[in-house]
Order: structure tokens, then C-alpha cells, then sequence
């Protein structure tokens, strides 16, 4: 698999109520990228790539779930995994981030990490991908700051931003353009974007669970895709937002 980005982000809602969301974003020169390599939930978010072992996000994720390290749990997997120096993997939980990259990963490979992000690539044309792609998540990250207004253990979040999803989505397409995966004569790629939030919402917004699985162009695809879900999730809030919290659809006034 190609390059991927593990995202943590603690926010604020409109209403004051403090929340944390997940996301997984990854493309590569394959088909069927979002069937293997992201895993997220409420707690956490791994990638696991290279030469895939899938068992390394099933059982990363749901560790996380039941309260431990990220650190630790992917740590551990891998020293029970014999194939680990082709693996590569990554991830966040609310405390902390992991990266890994096995010395047998196709060159270019690598990974970087920040406070709460990760970000991992192997077979790419080399380090400014991953290095592209993190600083357009940096860019709009949204993060915990003091707010000196109200004291220094205080914290204000950005509520104004784009979705996670899309912001994931346009890291994607930063690493590519600097090149991405370098094996050109693989035409069929695949590109998917997943997020988690403990925000609950009367209509979960489809636009974050998108994957793209055989195409030759991934990351305008999943872009396309993306816009598509938000226009239709507006679309089934302004019909239907009534009678999902009713749970009953005479409330859609039809």
C-alpha cells in the first residue's frame, strides 16, 4: 500500500459540548485500498500497509477500544508478528501516536509524526510526499489552544472548518502531487477516507465512510464522491431530519 495519514482531533462543538473524531485517509496503486489498510473508531485510528496484515488493524483497534495505548498495542502486535519487517503501520489514540516502518518496506518508505497526527508511505517517489501531505493537514488542523481570556487551563477549539474528511482527503491529494506512489505502470488505484466521532447525529453523515476501489484516478475520485455524500446528506437533512428523530416518517411531511 501506498501512503496514508492517521488524524486525532479533540473539538468543540457550536453548543460548548467537547468532543474527539478519528479519521484514516489512504491511496495507493492498487485496487481495494479501504477493505485493508484503515481502521477507526470513537477511541483511535490505525493504517496498516505495505505487505498488509490486516489482523494488525482489526486487533490494534479494538485493544484501543478496550482502553489501551496505542503505543503499547501496536508495539506488541508487532513483536508478535513474523512478518513484521515488511509491515508497515501507524496510529493515534487520545494520548498519543505510533509509527513503524519494517527495514524490508519498498524504498522510498518512511513515516513523521506530530502531536496528533501520523503519517506513513512506502514504494513513493520519495520523502516530500509524506512531508507534502502532512503539512496541508497541519495547515487546518483543529487543535486544543489556552485561551487566555479564560485562563491557562482553558481551551478553545475551531469550530469553522471543513469536515475531517475533507481536509483528509486534500492531504491526500498534497502527497500526490508530489508525486505519490511510483510504480506508474500500475494503472488501477484506490483511495478511501474513514472517520469516527462521539458526536452523535440524528442522520449519520455518510460523507465520512468513502472509498474508491478501481479507478485510474483516486483522489479526484474520492474528492467527486465526497461532494456528492455532502450534497445528498444536506439534501435527506432538509426532507427527512424530522422524522429520524422521531423515528417515524409521517414526520417527513409527506
Amino acid at each position: 500500500m501506498t501512503f496514508s495519514i492517521c488524524v486525532h482531533e479533540p473539538y468543540e462543538t457550536e453548543s460548548g459540548e467537547r468532543h474527539h473524531r478519528f479519521g484514516v485517509a489512504v491511496t495507493t496503486r492498487l485496487p481495494g485500498v479501504g477493505t485493508l489498510c484503515p481502521f477507526v473508531s470513537e477511541h483511535g485510528a490505525v493504517a496498516t500497509q505495505s505487505l498488509v496484515n490486516v489482523e494488525l488493524g482489526e486487533r490494534g483497534i479494538a485493544y484501543i477500544d478496550d482502553g489501551l495505548a496505542v503505543d503499547d498495542v501496536l508495539e506488541a502486535l508487532l513483536n508478535a508478528d513474523e512478518g513484521a519487517p515488511q509491515r508497515q503501520l501507524h496510529g493515534v489514540d487520545r494520548e498519543a501516536t505510533f509509527t513503524f516502518s519494517g527495514e524490508e518496506c519498498g524504498d522510498w518508505y518512511g513515516h513523521r509524526e506530530g502531536e496528533t497526527y501520523t503519517v506513513a508511505g512506502n514504494l513513493l517517489t520519495g520523502p516530500a510526499v509524506l512531508e507534502a501531505a502532512a503539512e496541508a493537514y497541519e495547515a487546518t488542523a483543529v487543535r486544543d489552544e489556552p485561551d487566555p481570556s479564560t485562563g491557562p487551563d482553558a481551551v478553545t477549539t475551531d469550530v469553522d472548518t471543513d469536515p475531517l474528511a475533507k481536509r483528509l482527503i486534500d492531504a491526500l491529494a498534497a502527497g500526490d502531487l508530489e508525486g505519490g506512489d511510483k510504480r506508474e505502470e500500475l494503472s488501477v488505484q484506490s483511495a478511501a477516507v474513514v472517520v469516527e466521532t462521539t458526536e452523535s447525529h440524528p442522520v449519520e453523515p455518510p460523507y465520512n465512510d468513502l472509498r474508491v476501489d478501481a479507478t485510474e484516478t483516486p483522489i479526484a475520485d474520492l474528492r467527486e464522491t465526497y461532494d456528492l455524500a455532502v450534497r445528498g446528506y444536506r439534501d435527506t437533512l432538509a426532507r427527512y431530519e424530522g422524522a429520524y428523530e422521531a423515528d417515524d416518517l409521517t414526520e417527513s411531511g409527506e
